[in-house]
């Protein structure tokens, strides 16, 4: 007979066993016991899942694509665009701020506002975005902000004190092989394709009425009022990790 065991592939010996214990009630839990296993493939000296354990199964459980989309989110295609200020491409708990210069935008409102959809200018703006969350302000003028540059309250509906967007309905959805462009992007039509409804908590971002700004901004080829702006008491360094 010929010995053909060195044309196998690599072998692999069993060394750990794990077994899911669960209750039967509604409230489901579960409990995880780990055994080791001796020469003749035995399960041997149970206990309890170690952290540490579960870290390298995690890991073990972990595929080369998706490390490899993992590393890819945030990354951008080119050159980085000069409108970033900061990334973090943790595909866990990443964030980007970027900023935009004024522009005329589509925008949306509910009709309780009685304010027409169309376009108006909007001035610039700092964004703040994780893959879950979005927080905008607005900037003094077209100019890359720096550190010291102070930060205006973005005069929008559906914005709270603190810069956190009320995304309503919206379906927020990020893979992790994202690139920064299309973050970026999708953040900006998540928050513009959306529609305008209400002021939070009574915050009023502007001096005046916001109802009656953008009253008189929709559908005219007007400047938007820089001078309507209020500080919010911060500057970007105040956002930056």
């Amino acid at each position: 007979m010929k010995d053909i065991i060195q044309d196998f592939g690599t072998l692999y010996h069993p060394t750990t066993a794990l077994v899911f214990y669960q209750n039967d009630e509604r409230n489901i839990e579960t409990y995880v016991e780990h055994f080791d296993m001796d020469k003749n493939g035995n399960p041997i000296n149970a206990h309890p899942l170690t952290e540490r354990e579960a870290k390298e199964l995690i890991k073990a459980l972990t595929t080369n694509t998706q490390k490899k989309k993992s590393q890819d989110f945030l990354k951008p295609k080119g050159i980085l665009p000069t409108h970033i200020l900061q990334i973090n491409p943790n595909a866990e708990n990443g964030s980007a701020i970027w900023y935009t210069k004024s522009m005329k935008r589509q925008l949306y409102f509910t009709e309780n506002l009685e304010i027409s959809n169309g376009t108006a200018e909007i001035p610039a703006m700092l964004w703040l975005a994780t893959q879950r969350r979005l927080k905008i302000f607005s900037l003094p003028n077209n100019r890359r902000p720096t550190e010291k540059t102070p930060l205006f309250y973005a005069p929008f509906f559906n914005v709270y004190e603190d810069g956190n967007v009320c995304m309503g309905t919206v379906d927020v959805n990020f893979q992790n092989s994202t690139s920064l462009e299309e973050f970026t992007e999708k953040w900006e039509n998540y928050f513009f394709n959306s529609y305008f409804s209400h002021l939070m908590n009574e915050h009023n971002p502007i001096k005046g009425n916001c109802v009656s700004l953008w009253k008189s901004l929709i559908n005219t080829e007007k400047q938007f009022p820089k001078e309507a702006l209020k500080q919010a008491n911060r500057t970007l360094k105040n956002l930056l990790k």
